[in-house]
């Protein structure tokens, strides 16, 4: 942040809020984020599962054929 004169305490103030402000969009913005990596790790643990059951049911259809 840039050193600044202030030459009254509204000037102040106003940069509060608007730091308050920014502070409070960050926060949101880093929420958002948050949802966003755990809906994409959620679909992935439905996918690795996914591939696991098939992996095994491929396993169980491999040893019926060979037992034929």
């Amino acid at each position: 942040m840039k050193n600044r004169d202030y030459t009254s305490f509204e000037e102040i103030e106003l940069d509060l809020k608007l730091l308050s402000l920014e502070r409070k969009i960050s926060i949101e913005e880093l929420k958002s984020l948050k949802y966003d990596i755990r809906e994409d790790l959620h679909e992935f643990s439905w996918l690795r599962t996914g591939l696991k059951l098939f992996k095994n049911f491929g396993g169980i259809l491999l040893i019926k054929k060979i037992f034929k």
